[in-house]
C-alpha cells in the first residue's frame, strides 16, 4: 500500500474576502465551494490513540463520508503525518461498527470548508466556531511559496490540530463547551 504523506500548516484568517482575492491573484481556483463538514474523532478507553499521537476520524463533508487514520508524524515548521483515507458509503453504519469494536467518540468539531488549488497543492478556508482558519497542504517548499504569495509569514504558521486549537481556545476563553460545534459554542 502506498504511503500518503500529508504536509500542512494552518493560519488565522483575518479577512476572508481579502484572502479569496489573493488566492485568485496568485492563480488559485475554487474547486469546492463552501461546504459543511462534521468530524467525529474516535478513541479507545484510556485514550490510547491520543496518547500515541494517532487520530481516527469519521467525517461527513457535504454528503460524502470518509474514514481517516493519521499517525503522530512529526512537527517542525510544517506538520507531516502519514494519512490513510477511505470513503464510507454509510456513515452512521460505520460509526456503529467503530462503536461495536470498542471505539468511543472523543471529540466532535464542525466547520464550513472551501477548497482552492493551483494544480500543485491546496489551500482550504475553514469557517469554524472559534474563528476562520486557513490550511495550506502540499510539499514543504510549495507550502512556503504559497504562503509567501498570500502574505503569510512562517511566524503565522500553526501546526496544532483542531482539537489542540479548540482546547487552547477553551482555556483562554474559559468556555464550558465540550465540542467545537456552532450549537455548542452558541450556548452560554
Amino acid at each position: 500500500m502506498k504511503e500518503n504523506q500529508e504536509i500542512e500548516i494552518k493560519f488565522r484568517i483575518e479577512d476572508l474576502k481579502r484572502l479569496q482575492r489573493k488566492l485568485r491573484a496568485a492563480g488559485f481556483r475554487c474547486i469546492t465551494p463552501r461546504t459543511h463538514e462534521l468530524n467525529t474523532l474516535y478513541d479507545l478507553p484510556g485514550q490510547i490513540l491520543r496518547k500515541r499521537g494517532d487520530l481516527l476520524r469519521l467525517r461527513k463533508y457535504g454528503n460524502i463520508w470518509t474514514l481517516t487514520h493519521k499517525n503522530k508524524g512529526r512537527t517542525g515548521r510544517h506538520k507531516a503525518r502519514t494519512e490513510y483515507e477511505t470513503q464510507a458509503s454509510d456513515g452512521p453504519k460505520m460509526a456503529l461498527i467503530l462503536e461495536s469494536l470498542g471505539y468511543r467518540t472523543s471529540f466532535v468539531y464542525e466547520k464550513f470548508r472551501a477548497e482552492w488549488t493551483d494544480g500543485t497543492g491546496h489551500v482550504v478556508i475553514d469557517e469554524t466556531p472559534i474563528g476562520n482558519i486557513g490550511e495550506i497542504e502540499g510539499s514543504s517548499r510549495w507550502i512556503d511559496a504559497a504562503a509567501g504569495q498570500l502574505g503569510i509569514t512562517p511566524g503565522q504558521y500553526i501546526t496544532q490540530s483542531y482539537t489542540e486549537m479548540f482546547f487552547a481556545w477553551k482555556k483562554a476563553t474559559k468556555s464550558a463547551a465540550k465540542e467545537m460545534t456552532f450549537v455548542a459554542l452558541s450556548k452560554k
